[in-house]
């Protein structure tokens, strides 16, 4: 049990007794969730491929240390030193992504990680948090000097964004990193002549992406229409989450994991509802609310637009990922081969979340709050 006096002025005691340990304590609980659940769906996934049964596991398990220890290091920092790690970090993985294409490992048809040895990175993970802050900064900076150079700024950062990741191509995370972009200007007071180019240039960008990219416009007809097409994974979703039910029929005992190549990633939703039914993803889904409430009403009390801004989008991005993966399993919208915050399995998903998540837990401690920086 941590235990500080609270006249105790050490850089680990004034963080305990000013980050928001709530928050903290519902992101370890989705940290340890999805091991528990990947412990549940990938078995069946690593036997398939020739791996050892607990390969994805491991793995997961020895991804969770890094990620803590970033998301930890993270909340330490200052506002001021949120700015600066924000910038280092997109430009270091905006160049790690710009490389993508030339270096990168082609997966499924799409070119989207970095290899190192047993380790594959991808950037466009990690480049999303840092986007968020450097978009923040120049907002706010906008605001204070009133003028539309930092709108712009933000403009060219996310065309250089967008267009690296388009090139993947990943749509999903596109889709994505404008909504988390749209969140933060929306909050900033976007000048109407702005909202006006927000909105034509994401109705082109969808049509593009569906009139350019193949599969793209088969997953859009396929769930518009799903006679149109193959939509066995989504159709074995939807029949596993109806067959757990309420209380699941138990660990171990789910079907699913079997038959979805990608159980452990973009489907681990359906695992969960199968295995431990709908009362565990009520709690799942009650968790990542409790996360993004709590740092919103923090935020809300902060008079630092740069603050204000950063969070928004930091737990935009958070909570539109986990609504995209969970709304892909229950057929809410298509296909995105986007992976579940926190639960899914993947290195790069979850260090780059947790990573996110530092950043706002820093930029929501109550010292700050307090004036006492």
């Amino acid at each position: 049990m941590i235990a500080f006096a609270r006249t105790d002025t050490s850089l680990v005691a004034r963080w305990w007794w000013t980050v928001d340990r709530v928050a903290l304590l519902l992101i370890l609980l989705l940290v340890l969730a999805g091991i528990v659940l990947t412990m549940a769906a990938s078995p069946a996934v690593a036997n398939r491929i020739g791996a050892p049964t607990y390969h994805f596991v491991i793995r997961q398990a020895l991804f969770v240390i890094p990620a803590v220890l970033v998301m930890i290091g993270l909340s330490l920092l200052n506002p001021d030193q949120v700015k600066s790690a924000g910038a280092i970090g997109f430009g270091l993985f905006l160049l790690l992504l710009a490389l993508v294409p030339v270096v990168g490992t082609e997966i499924k048809g799409a070119r989207q990680w970095i290899g190192a040895g047993p380790i594959a990175l991808q950037p466009s993970e990690f480049v999303r948090p840092f986007f968020c802050i450097v978009t923040a900064w120049a907002l706010a900076d906008a605001r204070v000097r009133r003028n539309l150079t930092g709108y712009l700024v933000t403009v060219a950062m996310l065309v250089a964004v967008v267009g690296f990741i388009v090139a993947q191509p990943d749509f999903g995370m596109t889709m994505l990193v404008l909504g988390t972009w749209s969140i933060q200007v929306f909050v900033a007071g976007l000048p109407w002549i702005l909202v006006a180019l927000v909105v034509g240039g994401g109705l082109a960008g969808l049509v593009g992406g569906y009139l350019m990219l193949d599969h793209v416009a088969s997953r859009i007809d396929r769930f518009l229409d799903p006679a149109s097409g193959d939509n066995y994974q989504i159709m074995t979703s939807l029949s596993a989450i109806q067959n757990g039910g309420l209380i699941g029929r138990g660990p171990g005992e789910g079907l699913v994991k079997a038959v979805l190549p990608d159980a452990h990633t973009d489907f681990i939703f359906a695992v969960t509802a199968e295995e431990f039914g709908a009362l565990a993803c009520l709690l799942m889904i009650a968790a990542f609310g409790g996360i993004i409430l709590r740092g919103y009403m923090r935020m809300m009390q902060e008079r630092d637009l740069f603050v204000v801004l950063a969070v928004s989008g930091l737990l935009g991005s958070f909570g539109l990922q986990a609504f995209i993966n969970m709304g892909v399993a229950v057929h809410l919208m298509p296909t995105t081969g986007m992976t579940l915050p926190l639960i899914s399995y993947g290195g790069s998903s979850l260090v780059a979340t947790a990573a996110g998540l530092g950043m706002m837990l820093a930029l929501t401690r109550r010292r700050y709050l307090e004036g006492t920086r």
